[in-house]
């Protein structure tokens, strides 16, 4: 009797990239049904259209203002709540139970986390273009004079890259805690209290580095109050996105290798 050899099976490179349409398809139809994000993307319309209305109508003490210096003010709540809803794209997963059927259903991880990026920059890109417009539309508005249109456009694409990398940085972020509150509560405390703080008191020549200062570093809004150290080590927007970037890159490399090691519950 001869002995039969048995070799496990494996799955190739072209097998990996002939599944990642289907694992696309799956998380849109996520993405798309949850009511969170459709609330996200409204809130995101109306804020945006709202706060542009009334810092053209009402902020005076600047001088005359004009719509391509307002309409991208808001930017950066935007950028906030596609970072959240980054962290939900996975976290909620993790949390409720459903990663487990995912991976039985796709059990290449890496083609589920190429899935993932994709489908936060893609919702982070339409969050950003949906209020900017919303942002165009409310400063128009309020009565004010366009300005320089050459600006719009560049201005604009940098803020949909801002806030499409901060969806992905937010993706990163629930990877590796798996909870929705924790990275949700982390992320922000982090942003919005702890890199004031940073900012305020550290040297900026080291602060400009922080992951934040720099991704606002991609709106080039203007600080009248900024100091002149401030103003010297200020970087360039190329800069400031290969900063942001790596920031992101790093968190869901940490995510993607812990995706592979930890338990699917």
């Amino acid at each position: 009797m001869t002995a039969t050899s048995y070799r496990p099976v494996t799955r190739s490179q072209n097998d990996a990239l002939k599944a990642l349409p289907t694992t696309l398809n799956s998380e849109w139809i996520k993405l798309s049904t949850i009511r969170s994000n459709k609330a996200m993307l409204a809130l995101t319309i109306a804020l945006n259209g709202v706060v542009s209305w009334a810092v053209a109508k009402f902020v005076t003490e600047q001088g005359e203002l004009f719509v391509d210096e307002v309409f991208a003010f808001s930017t950066i709540f935007t950028a906030v709540f596609a970072s959240v809803a980054g962290i939900l794209i996975f976290s909620s997963e993790a949390q409720h139970g459903t990663l487990t059927p995912t991976l039985t259903a796709q059990p290449a991880r890496l083609v589920i986390a190429a899935s993932k990026t994709l489908m936060a920059a893609a919702f982070g890109a339409v969050l950003g273009a949906a209020g900017l417009i919303a942002g165009f539309i409310g400063a128009s508005m309020a009565g004010i004079e366009t300005g320089n249109t050459s600006t719009i456009v560049d201005t604009s694409l940098w803020a949909v890259l801002f806030v499409s990398v901060a969806s992905i940085l937010g993706l990163g972020v629930g990877m590796v805690a798996r909870h929705s509150t924790a990275a949700i509560s982390g992320l922000l405390v982090w942003w919005l209290v702890v890199e004031n703080l940073l900012n305020a008191f550290v040297d900026p020549r080291f602060s400009r580095f922080l992951p934040f200062v720099a991704g606002n570093g991609l709106l080039a809004i203007e600080d009248d109050t900024a100091s002149i150290e401030t103003l010297n080590a200020a970087l360039t927007r190329n800069e400031d996105a290969l900063i942001f970037g790596g920031y992101a890159a790093a968190a869901l490399t940490i995510g993607t290798v812990l995706l592979y090691r930890r338990d699917t519950n």
